[in-house]
């Protein structure tokens, strides 16, 4: 099992405050997707979700939703919810506290919504971060990692990790954003109708 595709329980633990999975009953789903709002990938995962009827979470850069404000309130008027991802998409264990937390303050100026979401970029936080974010956020991590960023895997590949790793309860991260798009046009539709077939439904965060 990777590492990265699932997190394993070291790395769970180094955010003990952040939720990885959402264990109710049934066979329930947390489509997310990180990095947007940008116009040449949200607007179709937009109608790609309204054609399976399927809601989904976006962690937005603010500054993103600073330069393409019409597509983060799309975002919101389909009935999705929005998350705080920065507003510059800083790696929280390579910069001080301080400008971290300024950062993440910065961006609710821009995001469409007020909300209680909050999920790191790159997934790291360093423990002081987590334990002064938490008073005012629920920090949502993940349980699968889909990497439909890495250009070292083609678009069947990550429908893969999807098909490997989602179990109910699963946050799953694709990412809206260029550098994801050659493979998630591949993997997105088809992971949705697999998903879908399986008796999967998806929720809301």
């Amino acid at each position: 099992m990777s590492w990265i595709e699932r997190p394993p329980r070291f790395f769970r633990a180094l955010t003990p405050r952040g939720l990885f999975r959402l264990k109710d009953k049934g066979k329930k789903i947390y489509l997310t997707f990180d990095d947007g709002p940008i116009p040449e990938v949200t607007p179709w995962v937009l109608d790609l979700l309204d054609n399976y009827g399927v809601k989904a979470t976006f962690f937005m850069v603010g500054d993103n939703a600073r330069r393409y404000p019409e597509i983060a309130c799309e975002v919101l008027r389909r009935g999705h919810k929005v998350g705080n991802h920065t507003l510059h998409h800083l790696a929280g264990h390579k910069v001080k506290t301080r400008r971290y937390l300024k950062d993440i303050e910065a961006a609710r100026e821009f995001l469409p919504a007020e909300t209680p979401l909050f999920r790191p970029p790159h997934g790291w936080l360093r423990p002081r971060q987590a334990r002064v974010l938490s008073r005012r956020y629920r920090i949502v991590m993940y349980d699968l990692v889909t990497r439909d960023y890495s250009y070292r895997l083609q678009g069947e590949q990550v429908l893969e990790n999807v098909k490997r790793y989602a179990r109910p309860g699963s946050i799953i991260v694709f990412h809206d954003s260029i550098k994801a798009w050659p493979r998630l046009e591949t993997a997105l539709p088809q992971a949705i109708e697999w998903l879908i077939n399986q008796g999967y439904t998806f929720e809301l965060i």
